[in-house]
């Protein structure tokens, strides 16, 4: 990380990247393979290709109000937070730095306004019948952006680096990609081999690709100090050309249009934006000061809870879009003392008793809207079942089918295995009890005192003599009552809703807590910090919780590791919901390679997701990107990542 660096250790590594980026243009550091012309139609002669110049680095500070930016050919774009390192493999877990990689960098697919994967730098694919395998087919035309030609060499070096034990970045990653057999068939051909089949595949080759030629040679441990990092070289339609400094830490990047792309088919008409500028900012009221003084015009990420302010700033529009998170209320199905959220009907009389939409409005209006699956609304995989309707009657209704459940908690269980048995007792029973139907999950069993009674006397005993034979006379009624025991009272049903301390939704959760307590429920909202949040999810500690389960950066809608019974471990499970059915839905879509079977698998998940209600989906956060009223062209559909937002940028211009 840049953050804390001081003057002259920053001077000394701006020099080290200036002589570095000399060095690799030199012929004798270019791999052989990488030396051959792409056989690709070749460019007029009057636009042949040449190495574009290599960035500048100005470690001036910024003067505290520079002159304003002409607006028909460059954007300058406030971002909140810091530059670090400007490698896609790296950029897991900085927005900045995946903002701006996505301009220099491009994977071998890319998602369309739909959510839908197309080639990128692949040119087409082949898919095995067993979904194992994948050949893709390379584009012959691409160049990096110092003018080597791009091949299947360099995808080859990419995923060996993220499959490398010694990897720097996201674990998860690694963890994936060490599962994969890449290999280079020639030039333009890569086959990749799994070990199970898995039809998101498509989605994992998104991420950028690196140039074998710039970053061969360097310890995979060493990546994350590589001079790479903040001098990056892509095939995307920009490049670095400048990077600026104030107080000891980087503050700005300036992007120019890419040469090397503008000569392809899709780069010839675009670039109305001959320069894009970013400029970071601590938070967001720094970042609208900044644009109020001319500074930037435009702002990467208005937080909902600024979206009023914002609209009053004159000139500033506002584009919204549905973040790839789902808010939802799970449930902890692994802990006894709610044991009775792993009954169906108990879960269904939960969702009927929440007004989800009037929730969603009053906390939420204007930063989120009503979810109604656990899947994307824009997505392509998009089916909603029949969620329950709030009608407390109704939820009231589902209950009493349970009481016998809630009134007899079940003992601790021996084993694991018992445990994980709770849903099935359920699977195949009813929303209410029928005649001549086992009694349910829970239901009250004969008391060991009534087991005893019938048993025979052990030997050697002679049985009690029968009434009236040897017997005092019976003591009065009353005094007999004295000696029973007393009923033992019905089980406490306490529910505790963890939430992060975020005052709408903790707002939200008291509502929530407030219509369960209607059914009887002991219910209480807790609110901690989000790293108490995750500590806490991750070990199981709660009863229920309020959680954004996010598919970022990820446009494929597959959701196994948040509802998979397999993944309470190793995914995001958190709860620990166990039912096989919506496992097997799940299963069945990873393994069909062919989206239009897919949908039909996704179908019936989402429609088992409502039935059979193992949370309760609330909302789908809103994403709100701000820019100067006189920029056209910009364009905001599905979104895998707020830095989706490019998607159009070449359509994009300022009026006047």
């Amino acid at each position: 990380m840049l953050k804390g660096l001081r003057w002259p250790f920053l001077a000394l590594v701006m020099a080290s990247i200036v002589m570095a980026l000399a060095l690799i243009t030199q012929p004798d550091e270019t791999p052989q393979a990488a030396q051959a012309a792409p056989t690709a139609t070749p460019a007029p002669a009057d636009a042949s290709p040449q190495p574009s110049p290599q960035p500048t680095l100005d470690t001036q500070p910024l003067p505290p109000n520079p002159t304003p930016v002409p607006p028909e050919s460059i954007l300058v774009e406030a971002l909140i937070g810091r530059i670090s390192k400007l490698n896609p493999l790296l950029a897991t877990y900085n927005p900045v730095d995946r903002d701006i990689t996505s301009l220099i960098f491009e994977g071998l697919t890319a998602s369309n306004e739909y959510g839908e994967i197309v080639p990128d730098l692949a040119e087409s694919w082949t898919i095995s019948r067993d979904g194992l395998q994948y050949i893709v087919a390379l584009r012959q035309d691409i160049l990096w952006q110092d003018g080597i030609p791009f091949t299947a060499e360099d995808v080859a070096f990419t995923f060996d680096l993220l499959s490398n034990p010694l990897f720097p970045g996201a674990p998860e990653l690694h963890e994936f990609w060490r599962t994969v057999e890449v290999e280079a068939l020639d030039q333009f051909l890569v086959r990749f081999r799994l070990t199970q089949p898995l039809a998101s595949f498509l989605d994992q080759l998104r991420i950028g690709i690196v140039p074998a030629h710039a970053l061969r040679g360097a310890p995979v441990e060493e990546l994350g100090q590589h001079r790479f990092n903040l001098a990056p070289i892509g095939t995307g339609p920009y490049q670095i050309e400048t990077l600026t400094a104030s107080e000891g830490e980087i503050d700005g990047i300036q992007l120019r249009a890419a040469p090397v792309y503008r000569q392809r088919p899709e780069g010839v008409e675009g670039f109305a934006l001959d320069r894009i500028v970013f400029r970071t900012y601590p938070n967001f009221q720094a970042a609208l000061d900044a644009y109020n003084a001319g500074e930037v015009n435009s702002i990467g990420r208005v937080p909902p809870a600024r979206q009023e302010q914002a609209q009053q700033v004159p000139g500033l529009s506002l584009y919204t879009a549905i973040e790839p998170h789902v808010g939802v209320l799970i449930y902890n199905w692994q802990r006894e003392s709610v044991w009775f959220l792993r009954n169906q009907r108990v879960r269904l009389a939960l969702a009927h008793a929440v007004d989800r939409a009037a929730l969603v409005a009053t906390h939420l209006g204007g930063r989120a809207i009503l979810a109604d699956s656990p899947l994307l609304p824009n997505s392509w995989a998009y089916r909603p079942g029949d969620w329950p309707a709030y009608d407390l009657a109704q939820a009231q209704a589902v209950l009493e089918t349970a009481r016998s459940v809630l009134d007899s908690p079940p003992a601790p269980p021996e084993s694991e295995a018992e445990a994980a048995t709770g849903e099935a007792a359920e699977d195949a029973a009813p929303e209410g009890p029928s005649e001549g139907q086992p009694p349910a999950e829970g239901a009250d069993e004969p008391p060991p005192e009534a087991a005893a009674e019938d048993a025979p006397a052990p030997e050697g005993e002679s049985e009690p003599p029968a009434a009236g034979e040897g017997e005092p006379p019976a003591e009065p009624a009353e005094e007999a009552t004295e000696e029973l025991p007393a009923p033992e009272a019905p089980p406490v049903l306490a529910i505790t809703i963890l939430t992060p301390d975020d005052p709408a939704l903790g707002a939200l959760a008291q509502d929530v807590a407030a219509s369960w307590s209607q059914l009887g429920f002991t219910t209480a909202v807790e609110t901690v910090d989000a790293a108490t949040l995750q500590s806490r999810l991750e070990a199981g500690d709660f009863d229920a919780a309020l959680v954004e389960l996010s598919f970022e950066p990820n446009a494929d809608p597959d959701p196994y590791v948040f509802w998979h019974q397999g993944q309470a471990e190793d995914g995001q499970n958190f709860g620990g919901m166990d039912d096989r059915r919506v496992s097997e839905a799940l299963e069945a879509a990873r393994r069909e390679p062919y989206g239009i079977n897919r949908v039909a698998h996704y179908e019936r998940f989402q429609e088992l997701f409502a039935e059979r209600a193992p949370a309760i989906v609330l909302y789908y956060p809103l994403y709100i990107y701000a820019t100067d009223a006189r920029l056209e062209g910009v364009q905001i559909a599905f979104m895998s990542a707020p830095s989706d937002r490019f998607r159009t940028v070449q359509d994009w211009r300022f009026s006047g």
